[in-house]
Formats: C-alpha cells, sequence, structure tokens
C-alpha cells in the first residue's frame, strides 16, 4: 500500500505492518474523543515514526496514487478529526 504523509512523501507499506497501526490508530482515536491534546500529540508522533520506521520511501519524482493519507505532524486535533472515518485514520 502507498501511504502518504503529508508535507512529507510516500512510503510503501506492506499490509502485514497494519495490525500494528490499526493499535496506534485506535488509540489516537480514543485520545482525541476524550480532549487528550498531550496524548494525541504522542500517539501522532508514534504513527508517523512507525510507518516511516516499517515503510520504504518512494522516490520524490514518484507521482504512486496515495491508498492512505495521513496528517503531518504538526496537524492539530481539529484537523485530524476532519480527516477521519468511521475507522480512525487507517481503514480496517
Amino acid at each position: 500500500m502507498i501511504v502518504r504523509i503529508m508535507g512529507e512523501g510516500q512510503v510503501k507499506l506492506d499490509d502485514a505492518h497494519f495490525v500494528e497501526l490499526n493499535k496506534l490508530d485506535d488509540e489516537l482515536l480514543d485520545e482525541m474523543e476524550s480532549g487528550d491534546e498531550p496524548g494525541f500529540r504522542r500517539t501522532l508522533s508514534a504513527l508517523l515514526d512507525a510507518v516511516r520506521r516499517l515503510g520504504t520511501p518512494l522516490p520524490d519524482d514518484s507521482l504512486e496514487p496515495s491508498e492512505l493519507i495521513l496528517p503531518a505532524e504538526d496537524a492539530t486535533l481539529d484537523e485530524v478529526r476532519q480527516m477521519l472515518s468511521d475507522d480512525g485514520l487507517i481503514p480496517g
């Protein structure tokens, strides 16, 4: 799957990693619902770090369609809320 982190670029991520990423996504959703800003910051950073660590960066000149778009690390709670689906940021 091709994942875009807004403002950074794209990475290719094996579907096998989505179990780990979904756990972080669920935690992020809980923190957003409770208004836990420090927890939200910490978990968003952990989620993006996991995508960077587990994924393979695509070249900057690559124009692959992104199947998943994640917010930038400095995104606000409200900006991320607008990106959410019923499943959170990561479907499944």
